[in-house]
């Protein structure tokens, strides 16, 4: 039975090797940036299962050939010290340091050039105008675009500097299309990090750190807050959306000018939720260029997967939120609304409105 219990802890093991996510893994490495810094982690495992090895190795081999025998009373010649050996030992050491440094720092300028891929399209644009060719995906197709991501408790808003609008929660990037990020945090210390897509990056108040990313693939890239930034960190979550340029052009289009559906519906159960956003919503949130700022922009509210950062995007979760927001999100800014500020009737009208609020045409 002791053995048991002293065994026990070693059953967590199995536990935690549960706990992973997938869509939140670094090691499925989606892009340049992913794939260097994989690279980085695969070459230093490789180095480090070959140290692992040899050192057993010839911890076994010495264990076994030089191992106390019954009767063997002989004491080995007693040395102070053996110069090959040291030298070996110090030299061996150092290389392994210098294939973990050279990679390292080299990444490291590379990751911290948010103009590098900008510079290599000028290049190879140069070059082609020389041999007289056209050059697909050169920077005059298609440039960098440039996103300022501001962090707060406990969400994020995406600043799209090129074209002059907000975006909340779902930040929207074109494919094979470098996306320069500008980081910052507006009240305490966060970390914007899509592990598929690249490492952790700080947003931290009073400085801008800057960092690239690029999506190779359309789809859905799981981000989430990668600092304790307070009661509600592991719920401050967003989506990064890949899509191919014409829909992130169609995309950028609706969020500046949003469609008319959405300032003025037509449906009439849509068109009281539009009053009812307008009396208790729109100073904090905005549609268009209509609504305050202290929340997450809602122009494409209709067009998000979760609610709230992290909840299912349904009706019966969306009134639960907008009743008790503090049960959900501990510690957030979001009023809640009782039954006698917003009654049923009222919240299932507002309901009907913010799912209607898409800049995309459906398919």
């Amino acid at each position: 039975m002791k053995h048991f219990w002293r065994l026990l802890p070693l059953s967590f093991i199995l536990l935690l090797s549960g706990c992973g996510a997938e869509n939140m893994s670094a090691l499925n490495p989606q892009g340049p940036v992913a794939e260097m810094q994989f690279s980085l982690i695969a070459l230093s495992l490789y180095i480090m299962i070959f140290v692992l090895f040899v050192v057993f190795a010839i911890y076994i081999f010495v264990l076994i050939k030089f191992r106390e025998r019954p009767g063997d009373t002989h004491i080995p010649k007693q040395v102070h010290g053996n110069r090959t050996l040291e030298i070996v030992w110090t030299t061996i050491p150092i290389i392994l340091l210098l294939m973990l440094a050279v990679p390292n720092v080299m990444d490291t300028f590379t990751l911290a050039n948010t103009e590098i891929e900008q510079e290599e399209a000028e290049i190879e644009e140069e070059n082609g105008e020389e041999n007289g060719d056209d050059v697909p995906g050169s920077v005059s197709d298609q440039e960098a675009i440039t996103i300022e991501v501001n962090a707060h408790q406990f969400w994020w808003e995406f600043e799209y500097k090129d074209y002059e609008f907000t975006a909340g929660q779902d930040m929207y990037i074109p494919t094979d299309t470098q996306v320069n990020i500008e980081l910052i945090s507006d009240d305490v210390q966060h970390s914007f990090w899509v592990p598929a897509l690249a490492g952790k990056q700080d947003n931290v108040p009073g400085i801008t750190n800057e960092m690239w990313l690029e999506a190779p693939e359309e789809g859905v890239y799981n981000g989430k807050c990668a600092e304790l930034c307070g009661a509600s960190h592991w719920l401050m979550e967003f989506k990064v959306v890949a899509v191919d340029q014409g829909t992130f052009d169609d995309w950028v289009d609706g969020m500046t000018e949003p469609p008319e559906e959405s300032i003025e519906p037509t449906n009439e159960v849509a068109a009281d939720g539009r009053e009812v956003f307008e009396d208790s919503c729109i100073s904090c949130h905005a549609v268009g260029d209509e609504g305050g700022q202290q929340g997450p922009d809602l122009t494409n509210y209709g067009e998000r997967q979760v609610l709230a950062g992290y909840l299912d995007h349904e009706d019966e979760k969306l009134e639960a939120w907008l009743r008790d927001t503090e049960e959900y999100k501990p510690d957030n800014e979001m009023p809640s609304f009782s039954e006698d500020e917003i009654d049923d009737e009222e919240m299932d009208a507002l309901i009907e409105y913010m799912n209607s609020l898409k800049v995309l045409e459906e398919d």
